[in-house]
């Protein structure tokens, strides 16, 4: 698999990682919990081979590659919080800097973007990857008030209860499908890019197997 097929199949991978991901996050009435758990589980994983698949696919080292392996492990570790037997805390906290390093990772790939700014392209990858810097930091912040709550040892009425709960809900979906509609248009961005890398490779050696017919014709 070449480069550029690495690339364009991990942002496929990342984007269909991220919406399913949304989806699990969302408190769907038809899907139980647990179902919901296992699509959150099964779209990190799918974030995170796509993302290693991207910084494979990079070849040299830049801010892009180490971007998305940042985001790679991010995703590990939202995994790990998701699948390893720990108390509810230590999990909660995976989570939360799992979502942080992904941000980070997404910040470090949005610098690499504004480097190179001549591409009409590029647009495309910088709304994309502050999209998903911006729905990762939301996820994380989600994450934190969820923490809080659980070391407020005064007892809340139950209806602060049910507004602080509604409150984490909507901060952590938003930035889930923020975070989706972010890695859709990194992913357009990026076959945009390939494309067009591909269409000036055509046009560089055109001229050098024209030249080549002329020789043999000679």
């Amino acid at each position: 698999m070449d480069n550029q097929l690495k690339e364009i199949f991990g942002a496929w991978l990342a984007a269909i990682g991220t919406v399913t991901a949304a989806v699990g996050s969302t408190p769907f009435r038809s899907l139980g919990s647990s179902f919901r758990k296992d699509l959150s589980l099964i779209g990190n994983e799918l974030q995170a081979v796509g993302n290693a698949l991207e910084a494979d696919g990079q070849g040299e080292e830049n801010l892009e590659k180490v971007g998305n392996e940042l985001q790679s492990v991010g995703n590990v570790t939202v995994i790990s919080g998701l699948v390893i037997d720990f108390d509810d805390i230590t999990q909660q906290k995976l989570i939360i800097s799992g979502n942080w390093i992904q941000a980070l990772g997404g910040a470090a790939a949005l610098g690499d973007e504004f480097q190179d700014t001549s591409n009409i392209n590029e647009i495309y990858n910088i709304i994309g990857n502050l999209l998903q810097v911006i729905g990762n930091s939301l996820q994380a912040l989600s994450g934190i008030n969820e923490l809080k709550k659980n070391y407020i040892e005064n007892k809340e009425t139950s209806e602060k209860k049910q507004d602080n709960n509604n409150t984490i809900w909507s901060l952590d979906v938003t930035g889930s499908w923020i975070q989706a509609v972010g890695s859709v248009i990194s992913l357009i961005g990026q076959i945009q890019e390939e494309s067009e890398e591909q269409s000036n490779e055509d046009k560089e050696t055109d001229p050098k197997d024209s030249d080549e017919k002329q020789d043999n014709e000679a």
